[in-house]
């Protein structure tokens, strides 16, 4: 396909008020569903499933798939670059009220941390994601998780230490798992396990009777702030 064709492509996809709306939902980082994008929209997810086809097939999405679920996404920091400088040219144009986009559990504690099989999730997970991510201690992509060359060493001196038997294993060392409320990846694998272990047994975190929710401690919040630079949930 030509430039001249390529550029015409892309100015009608993003030039439609629906496929624009669901764009704008998405520059926040996170990946959202075909309802959830709907809503956004104000169209129906029938509606917004064939816009999501097109938006998909020129590049400007990725779709994940995570169980049952499919998530949408920007396909990339470029993809985000283009729609930020072509929002510039419209600071002056009357501002469209955004639709509120609400996922995950309603419940406010199981939002800010929550359990995720072996792992942490919610506000807490992504955070110590975040913080790992930002050290280049753990590097994420389409292809998975890297813990870099001496990430081990350097989570040992924050007072993690890898399980060498199981780094032995078929489970992944580091994986990102994407986040049901947050909807950016919190760690998974291994490393995750680790680390919501560690939490437990210095009581950092405790657990809600009868929840998947956690609750942070008055020392753990000390300790996350220290460790991890998380702070404020």
């Amino acid at each position: 396909m030509s430039t001249v064709n390529r550029l015409a492509e892309i100015g009608t996809l993003v030039g439609d008020p629906t496929r624009a709306a669901m764009l704008e939902a998405l520059m926040d980082g996170r990946a959202l569903t075909a309802s959830e994008l709907a809503r956004a929209a104000g169209v129906t997810p029938q509606t917004a499933s064939g816009h999501l086809s097109q938006l998909s097939k020129a590049g400007l999405l990725a779709v994940e798939k995570q169980g049952r679920h499919r998530y949408h996404r920007l396909a990339g920091p470029e993809v985000a670059g283009l729609l930020e400088r072509l929002m510039e040219w419209t600071v002056g144009a009357e501002p469209r009220r955004a639709r509120p986009i609400a996922t995950g559990p309603r419940d406010a504690a199981m939002r800010r941390a929550r359990t995720c099989y072996d792992h942490l999730a919610g506000q807490l997970g992504v955070a110590i994601s975040d913080s790992l991510v930002a050290r280049n201690i753990v590097t994420f992509s389409d292809e998975g998780g890297l813990l870099s060359p001496d990430g081990a060493d350097a989570l040992r001196e924050m007072g993690i230490t890898l399980p060498a038997t199981k780094l032995k294993g078929t489970r992944p060392l580091c994986r990102p798992c994407l986040d049901w409320s947050e909807r950016r990846p919190h760690i998974a694998g291994v490393l995750g396990a680790t680390i919501a272990s560690h939490a437990f047994e210095q009581s950092w975190i405790r657990r809600i009777d009868g929840s998947r929710a956690v609750t942070v401690t008055r020392a753990g919040e000390a300790e996350l702030k220290r460790v991890f630079g998380v702070a404020g949930l």
